[in-house]
């Protein structure tokens, strides 16, 4: 019986849409594990996969145009494959995912992983693409040419992966030597360089080439923390060459694509005619002046709609699980505090929030499919225009874009932001988009007071267009906030936008599903951890103290309507419904004298201007932590969990329709609805966000620049709409 082989670790390289997370999730499935590289916030993603008796362990490394390290996703990658990145293993070997349709271009990348001294196999992707185009591949002559093994694969398809994977499982191929080359003057000096780098032990001897020829021709080298020695020669090699006046900052891209150029005419094959493709065709209406904006607003709406639509009986089906688990558990387990702590504490608070999973996994799924099928590029074309007369470019709209799952990724994905000015005001306007763990929050206000079965002319869901338009505030908060603060605090212009549209293809299901499921997995492990602690917080902090001076003494209340039926004065029903309702004003009002209840009534006067009472303070402040706590954290304040019948968040929207002021106002209205919304659209209530801009600004600065004008911002502008509500006649 063989024994197994020691386990190969292999690292995908490539442009940002070339399908790369496409084929790292063909080829790991469901074995992947994701977190960030220590100390920065870049997403580090492995896999493994087995063939035969080889282990192969995956890293998905950040999409990336050239390894000049000008960003932090460069500066990632190229430290991972040379071994310099910390806690990270080097991989033994690499493999380079182009996009056949567009393999000129995509060689640039490839022509400086093969100089990094490891062995090298170069992945064909998208080959349905190129042969759409008519495009044919001499594969032996461009293998040859590169020195390099070609696989040619359909990764969104499966197909290829299977020879794909035997290659990567045999024999590893020889490093690949550099075969392109630089004016004589210039490869002297790259020489002399290398020799440099080697004696003083810089890099490896194998990429000392490479990395010789990375710091000589870009300006990278005046950024990094270089030794004196090597510095000298670097501004003395340059001066050099400037003497001699030769540009040597155009030298690389020179060579490299000369030499690209040659290899690819002889071994691809193209039409002697431009033919437009099925995306050329598409384009010229999802990328038009008018069209397309319309079209990117009616994609969302139907998105919106659809998340009130199609969740609603998973939705249902999760309440009443949540329901049950609370009655058999008062049924199972004897009376007492653990018992109080688990129904009213627990599930109402945890399972509030997780009723609200289908929805969150509806609009994730349709941002994956919408990424995977090449639509997010045009969406950034599309809202360029628009983002330029705010100072900022269409490549700050990727981020914004992303920050609707979760303005955490969003944040970081501003790393591509080569306008470090751009990029600061990116991130500080990103946590306004409204992201998924705020979905929660507007699904219960608009559940309650705008319910799906209202229709606007007939046609479209009012709780729909209600959705919409509080996705529709952030955005244009965002984009005002962005152009304040490009006036103001950081001024600048912003280049023009440089970015490639890649074609349309047929998204992966299998992607976009482990996408979506990523996500859900996410969510519920906050419902799990952060959630489920704050739960159990705040049912103590309803619940204590115990003794407190009541209005009244419902006790004595009680026994006399029992006294009442036998006396014959009552019936046992009228008698039921008084106990009742005497219970519920008992625990109302033990929950408005316990510590909870006490601290709402502290900043109860701040709020009330909002249309707030203390039970919505309580909420707010509890969300501080996380966003979607304030469904549990309202589900405790009002005892969902004291009801063995209780349903969920249905029980929740009849205590907020019910709830009263003292004078007998109601507490909820749809104006108040709109108000929280609003609220919660604009204010900063995740801690972890402010934790991942401090780490990608380096500076408590500003964090504290967003969390104070978000919470003005929301504050005013809850205000606004209240007062101006009741102002124009719609309530309280």
């Amino acid at each position: 019986m063989s024994e197994r082989h020691p386990p190969r670790r292999l690292a995908l390289v490539g442009n940002p849409n070339c399908g790369k997370t496409t084929l790292f999730n063909a080829l790991t499935g469901l074995r992947q594990k994701v977190g960030n590289y220590p100390g920065v916030t870049v997403e580090k993603k492995e896999g493994r996969f087995t063939v035969g008796h080889q282990d192969i362990v995956v890293i998905d490394l950040p999409g990336i145009y050239s390894l000049a390290a000008r960003s932090l996703d460069e500066q990632i990658t190229r430290d991972v494959i040379l071994g310099r990145q910390a806690d990270t293993p080097p991989p033994e070997a690499l493999l380079a995912i182009v996009d056949a349709s567009n393999l000129e271009r995509n060689l640039y990348l490839v022509t400086q992983v093969m100089e990094l001294g490891r062995p090298v196999w170069l992945a064909l992707n998208m080959m349905d693409v190129a042969d759409a185009k008519g495009l044919t591949f001499d594969l032996d002559r461009l293998s040859q040419s590169l020195g390099v093994p070609v696989v040619p694969i359909v990764a969104s398809q499966g197909t290829g992966l299977d020879t794909l994977r035997q290659r990567l499982a045999g024999p590893l191929p020889d490093v690949p030597a550099r075969q392109w080359r630089l004016p004589q003057v210039i490869e002297a000096e790259v020489a002399a360089l290398t020799d440099l780098l080697r004696a003083n032990q810089w890099t490896e001897s194998v990429a000392a080439e490479g990395e010789a020829i990375r710091l000589l021709l870009n300006d990278v080298a005046e950024d990094e923390p270089l030794p004196p020695p090597i510095r000298g020669a670097v501004e003395a090699a340059r001066a050099r060459l400037e003497a001699m006046g030769i540009e040597w900052w155009a030298a690389e891209a020179e060579g490299r694509y000369g030499w690209i150029q040659t290899v690819c005419q002889a071994a691809i094959h193209q039409p002697a005619a431009f033919q437009r493709t099925t995306s050329d065709r598409i384009d010229a209406v999802v990328t038009h002046r008018w069209w397309g904006p319309a079209l990117f607003a009616g994609l969302m709406l139907f998105v919106f709609q659809s998340i009130f639509t199609w969740a609603q009986v998973p939705m249902d089906a999760i309440d009443r699980g949540v329901s049950q688990l609370a009655t058999i558990a008062r049924q199972v387990l004897p009376d007492g505090e653990l018992t109080d702590l688990i129904a009213d504490g627990i599930l109402a608070g945890v399972g509030a929030v997780v009723t609200f999973v289908p929805q969150i996994l509806i609009l994730t799924f349709f941002i994956a499919l919408l990424e995977d099928t090449g639509y997010m590029a045009r969406a950034a074309f599309i809202m360029d225009r628009l983002m330029r007369r705010v100072g900022l470019s269409g490549k700050s709209f990727i981020p914004l874009l992303g920050s609707f799952a979760c303005a955490i990724p969003g944040i970081m994905a501003t790393r591509t932001i080569e306008n470090a000015k751009d990029r600061l005001a990116t991130i500080l306007i990103a946590p306004l988009m409204s992201c998924s763990a705020r979905l929660p929050v507007y699904a219960l206000m608009i559940g309650a007071f705008f319910p799906a079965e209202q229709r606007l002319w007939g046609i479209v869901s009012t709780a729909g267009v209600m959705l919409f338009a509080m996705y529709a505030l952030g955005i244009v908060a965002a984009l005002t906030v962005g152009w304040l603060f490009k006036k103001t605090l950081i001024r600048g212009a912003s280049p023009p936008l440089i970015m490639e549209l890649p074609p349309y293809r047929v998204p992966s299901l299998r992607t976009v599903l482990l996408t979506t499921g990523s996500a859900a997995g996410q969510f519920l492990y906050r419902a799990g951890t952060v959630i489920l602690a704050i739960s159990i917080v705040l049912w103590f902090l309803a619940t204590y103290p115990k003794q407190v001076a009541l209005s009244r003494d419902y006790a004595a209340e009680r026994a006399a309507a029992a006294a009442a039926v036998q006396a014959g004065q009552l019936s046992e029903a009228e008698a039921a419904e008084r106990q009742q309702r005497l219970e519920a004003l008992e625990k109302a009002e033990r929950r408005e004298k316990s510590f909870i209840g006490r601290a709402g009534q502290l900043i109860e006067p701040v709020l009330a201007p909002l249309g707030f009472n203390w039970k919505i303070g309580v909420g707010i402040i509890s969300a501080f932590a996380a966003r979607e706590v304030f469904v549990g954290a309202l589900a405790i304040v009002y005892g969902i969990g004291d009801e063995e019948d209780a349903s969920g968040n249905r029980a929740l929207h009849a205590a907020l329709q019910a709830d009263r002021h003292p004078d007998g106002r109601p507490v909820f209205s749809p104006l108040v609805a709109v108000s929280v919304m609003v609220f919660f659209v604009l204010a900063m209530q995740c801690m972890s966000t402010l934790a991942v801009a401090r780490r990608e600004t380096n500076s408590w600065r500003w964090p504290a620049v967003m969390f104070a004008y978000m919470t003005t911002l929301a504050y005013f502008g809850s205000l606004l709409v209240y007062q101006g509500g009741r102002w124009l006649g719609f309530g309280n």
